[in-house]
């Protein structure tokens, strides 16, 4: 019998990031489903989550390229509840560069939740060595993912023009990075 151990992200008493997990299938999915207009402003994909099942290969997808190193999908827990999901949408192995992604819950929002959460998803990473450049990308319209990543010490690189499609229209997109040598 072969066990398996969690891969957890201890952010603070309240805040942990855990790697997804098919067991958490119905609390992906309703979260989605609960935050899917809300989402939709800022983000392409929620229109098309459609069943539980279809979280479930998603999650599944996500687990099998956190194993091979090409990306790195966790959920955060507040207090043993789902609140959101922070990610590695892509990894570039030899370069040591994540992409980062992320979304929280409408009622989780204005906590700082974000910025701890990805402060020690950046430290995990560095200071394994396996990361060491962080992009985070957002559209120019989304203060409040430009002020996440300026706030975490991130820096503009540019801004990708109509790099985006969101919603029938092309938008302009800002680069942040942040390099973290352990």
């Amino acid at each position: 019998m072969t066990t398996t151990t969690e891969e957890i992200i201890p952010v603070n008493a309240h805040l942990e990031l855990r790697a997804t997990d098919e067991r958490y299938t119905t609390e992906l999915h309703n979260l989605v489903v609960k935050n899917r207009a809300y989402l939709q402003d800022y983000l392409n994909w929620p229109q098309f989550v459609g069943s539980e099942e279809d979280t479930r290969q998603n999650i599944l997808s996500n687990q099998m390229l956190h194993q091979r190193g090409y990306a790195k999908m966790f959920l955060i827990f507040r207090d043993n509840v789902l609140a959101g999901v922070l990610s590695f949408n892509s990894i570039e192995p030899l370069n040591k560069t994540g992409y980062i992604g992320y979304w929280l819950d409408e009622a989780h929002q204005g906590q700082g939740i974000i910025s701890l959460a990805l402060e020690a998803f950046i430290g995990y990473y560095a200071g394994r060595g396996e990361i060491r450049r962080f992009v985070i990308k957002c559209r120019v319209d989304n203060a409040a993912s430009n002020q996440v990543a300026l706030r975490n010490g991130f820096l503009l690189e540019g801004c990708l023009k109509e790099a985006e499609f969101l919603n029938g229209r092309y938008d302009d997109q800002n680069i942040y990075a942040r390099i973290c040598t352990s």
